[in-house]
């Protein structure tokens, strides 16, 4: 660990550093319609991981940026975390990640080169992990530390994998289990055990590999990443989008177990309780304790792909991200005919 902690500086780590959703929402509602060429398969009309932009009848380029502050304070893992999480769009639209580009801002009087140097060999490690190169990008002198990346890839223009394709009658499957933010708000405390942080690491770091072979399973019908607005907003992003209704089984959802025993003590980030504050009147919960409430709501940092598909495609996405070592994934309900909800039992 590095003598200076990283997340002294942050406000906010990791995707809990987002702006709030209803925030974001009155922000975009004020932004000016661009230019939106036919060739722009995908972009700002979905709230997709990523824009879509097709070069060919065969090739369609997929572009994403992801950036923040930091989660955790060895820098090496910040590092890893940030590109992870950055490259996890490009996977969620079935994509296969061709080049990156770094995204640095870092507050040069505080922090010595060689810990900057630390978080951009943690990122480097990841893209060589995925098999792309950092081939540029930008640094400026900022107040707070900054890192991630331009993400691009590639993916056939029949294959993409939306957010806003859902159908009634899908079965939902969550690829990792839930707790980051709970688990980053208890390492700020100086409350997380040694196993506690080897568990986030562990799940934050994994590169979500299983996207482009998802996007080949006949049935798959929709696909997004559960970060910083929990996995309740995501799905409602999905609903919305689809025009469905969702039913959720809690006991079904994966949970990283030290996330699961803080948030029944109450401990919580700032920006679940402004999730919540922002999606909560479209999410029906009264049978669930406020702990579950808090896993619901519970920023992710690169998180878990979510998976909407048809009943017949279960078997096979288990088994691809199974083949990935994903074996947490599990089924966590299903989308059901009605106005954009979810309902939580």
């Amino acid at each position: 660990m590095t003598a200076v902690r990283l997340t002294e500086f942050s406000h906010g780590g990791g995707c809990g550093c987002k702006i709030a959703p209803a925030v974001l929402s009155d922000i975009l509602a004020r932004a000016p319609i661009g230019v939106l060429p036919p060739e722009l398969l995908v972009g700002n009309a979905s709230s997709d991981d990523a824009a879509v932009y097709r070069l060919n009848d065969r090739q369609a380029i997929v572009a994403t940026t992801d950036f923040f502050t930091p989660i955790v304070d060895d820098p090496t893992d910040f590092g890893r975390i940030a590109a992870t999480n950055a490259i996890s769009d490009v996977y969620a639209m079935g994509a296969t990640p061709i080049l990156a580009l770094a995204i640095v801002g870092m507050p040069l009087d505080k922090l010595a080169p060689a810990v900057i140097g630390q978080i951009l060999e943690g990122g480097a490690s990841v893209c060589r992990a995925a098999g792309i190169p950092i081939a540029g990008g930008h640094s400026i002198d900022v107040l707070e530390p900054i890192y991630g990346l331009v993400a691009l890839g590639v993916v056939h223009p029949d294959k993409i994998l939306r957010n806003d394709a859902a159908r009634a009658g899908d079965v939902l499957i969550l690829g990792k289990p839930l707790g980051v933010g709970v688990l980053s708000a208890a390492l700020k405390k100086g409350r997380l055990s040694d196993a506690g942080y080897a568990a986030m690491i562990a799940h934050t770091t994994r590169l979500n590999t299983p996207g482009p072979a998802l996007a080949g399973i006949d049935g798959v019908h929709a696909v997004t990443d559960v970060t910083g607005f929990g996995l309740a907003g995501h799905l409602l992003e999905v609903c919305r989008g689809s025009g469905v209704a969702a039913q959720l089984r809690f006991g079904d959802m994966p949970v990283i177990d030290e996330a699961a025993d803080f948030a029944r003590e109450g401990l919580a980030t700032g920006a679940s309780k402004r999730n919540w504050a922002a999606y909560g009147d479209a999410v029906a919960v009264e049978a669930l304790e406020e702990w579950q409430r808090v896993l619901l709501t519970d920023p992710q940092t690169s998180g878990g792909l979510l998976v909407s598909c048809a009943p017949k495609a279960v078997e096979a996405v288990l088994a691809v991200f199974a083949a990935d070592g994903f074996g947490e994934a599990a089924v966590i309900g299903e989308l059901v005919a009605g106005a954009p909800r979810i309902q939580v039992i």
